[in-house]
């Protein structure tokens, strides 16, 4: 039977999709169902056919999985950011295991029995709402004209209005309330993508979970206006005393600043911060646990970080202790070692390796991450971490080749007994792997946030000589389908 576009159809969920459709089957014809979950009976309409195989729309769920929950969010079928709210958090944990399993199966090319042998289970959330110290806030305004945050629609750029996001920190829909009134008040224009023009583009809102202070960082669409020049008291907002004076009320806020971006893209942030009121960042603290797995003499540390509007840093403490804690686990140190610490950002993970190691390096291409990271470094007082500015892929194969020519004063650069690599999405550069591989450490410990790329890049580390020896996954985004990985890898002949 063939099925046309707007057929209304009956499907049971058997499986579930990457991206966290229901998958289910009518008379051998597959259907992709956005919002349904494994176990569910529904009436789906399809709305786009292919010759094998459709995408539907949940219309109704006749009968509800065991598995199906009631979202803590009302919007959360509209919202891009959470695709598993009506997913219990047990089955969520299992679709991640499952997600990275398959990866490494589909995509590395490792056998079943191999992964299952390597694999150990997901560490999960105690509390998977309420956890994200960073988000950013769209600004645009409704049909009607109104002026409107929250976060865009699945797929598209039609911002869903909510200041009361459960995923973030609870006072944020206080803070957005603030900004949202002031700019009714003052008349201050919403961003339009379309014309250009208009103030207010996003709201970039950061909180230390530890310090308990708050940023606020407006990203606006002009540069400083309304004072003679000179005056450094120029004004970026229009009365924005009025504003910073609300905000300033609210407790543990600590910087509010403005972000100027006037380019017509889809970047968030600007380059050019500056800071109106109170300090340009606020600080947090990590702390990871004594590790003394498999005897080695880890030492629990304590570090404290300064986070700017612009500092890569993970959006979850609480997981990324743990996250960090695996890779040490992970990483063997016993203070003898060299270290490369690659994507090493604000060196967050770079100043924990530091603290358990003999050197470490560590190589990021932004400029303010690699000064952040120095002046962390200064700040916990640790001197053996040194910082390389500069896109992994093209600083190591450059640093290889260079310090070939002087092998005996670089040999504990060129041939490091561990390197950790921590890369975007899109995964490592094959310059970058290859480099790897011509350096030849010991043990790699690969973070991922996006297993995909991982098991692409696994490929290539285990066909040039190393070993998987242990991979498990971090579940840092709950209710979303996303996943951070650590795998362990070891040279072949070496225990």
């Amino acid at each position: 039977m063939e099925y046309q576009k707007n057929d209304l159809v009956t499907v049971t969920i058997e499986d579930m999709g990457n991206e966290g459709e229901g998958i289910g089957k009518v008379n051998g014809f597959t259907l992709f169902v956005k919002d349904a979950v494994l176990g569910d009976t529904v009436e789906a309409r399809i709305v786009k056919n292919k010759k094998n195989y459709a995408y539907a729309r949940l219309e109704k769920v006749v009968t509800p999985s065991p598995f199906r929950v009631t979202p803590a969010c009302a919007y959360h079928r509209q919202c891009g950011g959470c695709q598993l709210q009506a997913l219990s958090y047990q089955k969520q944990l299992e679709f991640k295991q499952k997600k990275i399993r398959d990866n490494l199966i589909r995509i590395g090319g490792f056998s079943p029995e191999y992964i299952d042998a390597k694999m150990e289970p997901v560490i999960g959330m105690e509390e998977p709402f309420h956890y994200r110290n960073k988000a950013q806030y769209p600004v645009g305004t409704d049909r009607e004209g109104n002026v409107i945050t929250g976060f865009y629609a699945g797929r598209t750029h039609s911002i869903i209005a909510n200041t009361d996001c459960c995923l973030g920190a609870s006072k944020n829909k206080d803070i957005l309330e603030i900004i949202l009134d002031y700019m009714r008040t003052c008349h201050v224009s919403a961003y339009n993508e379309i014309t250009g023009e208009g103030l207010i583009r996003h709201i970039l809102i950061r909180t230390g979970f530890t310090s308990k202070e708050i940023m606020v960082c407006l990203v606006i669409n002009r540069n400083r206006t309304g004072s003679p020049k000179g005056n450094k008291n120029r004004e970026y907002l229009p009365r924005q005393n009025e504003l910073i004076q609300r905000l300033a009320e609210i407790e543990n806020m600590t910087s509010v600043s403005v972000s100027i971006n006037t380019e017509r893209n889809n970047v968030i942030m600007g380059k050019e911060i500056h800071t109106l009121w109170g300090s340009p960042v606020i600080s947090d603290t990590i702390h990871v646990r004594d590790m003394q797995k498999e005897g080695y003499p880890f030492t629990g540390k304590e570090l404290t970080f300064h986070i700017s509007p612009l500092s890569f840093y993970q959006v979850n403490p609480v997981q990324t202790e743990k996250l960090y804690s695996l890779a040490l686990e992970y990483a063997g140190l016993t203070g003898r070692e060299t270290v490369w610490d690659l994507y090493c950002g604000i060196g967050t993970i770079s100043l924990f390796l530091a603290s358990n190691a003999k050197k470490v390096y560590g190589v990021e291409v932004v400029l303010q991450a690699v000064e952040d990271a120095r002046e962390n470094a200064k700040r916990n007082g640790i001197c053996n971490a040194q910082f390389f500015l500069g896109k992994a892929e093209e600083v190591l194969p450059e640093f290889y080749e260079k310090a070939g020519k002087d092998f005996d004063s670089a040999a504990d650069m060129l041939h490091p007994d561990v390197i950790v690599v921590d890369p975007p999405r899109k995964g490592c550069d094959e310059a970058c792997l290859q480099t790897m591989l011509q350096m030849q450490p010991e043990r790699i410990v690969y973070v991922s946030c996006d297993c995909a790329t991982l098991a692409r890049d696994l490929k290539v580390l285990c066909d040039g000589g190393y070993e998987l020896k242990k991979v498990r996954g971090v579940d840092q985004f709950g209710m979303t389908v996303h996943v951070e990985t650590v795998c362990l890898l070891s040279k072949l002949g070496v225990k």
